[in-house]
């Protein structure tokens, strides 16, 4: 992949985040997925999955791998509860899911081939 290509596809996987951690969130999901502070009636697990679908799904479709994008719902769900429960700061949580970016650009680049 060349540099050109690199600055393209990282460009794409911030405007990506973007998308999906604020428009395509929404105040439900972004309260629903608290297990901290759950949203009566709603299985907490079921929204942060299903915003962490969202997010891994993005990074699938702009990288073209499966695997890139299944390792971003994961480590999106992580860091996300990590900053429901006030483990992380809001600021360390969005740094977090950019160097998650980093890393799959990384793998793309210099790892080995991704399904």
């Amino acid at each position: 992949m060349d540099s050109h290509a690199l600055l393209q596809t990282l460009t794409l996987l911030i405007v990506g985040h973007a998308l999906a951690d604020y428009p395509l969130q929404g105040e439900f999901l972004a309260k629903a997925k608290n297990r901290f502070a759950p949203v009566p009636g709603v299985p907490w697990y079921q929204a942060l999955g299903a915003h962490a679908v969202i997010h891994g799904g993005a990074v699938g479709v702009i990288t073209g791998s499966i695997v890139l994008g299944v390792l971003e719902a994961l480590s999106h769900m992580l860091i996300d509860d990590l900053k429901c429960g006030h483990r992380i700061s809001y600021n360390v949580d969005q740094l977090l899911h950019v160097v998650c970016k980093f890393a799959w650009l990384g793998l793309l680049a210099w790892g080995p081939a991704l399904p």
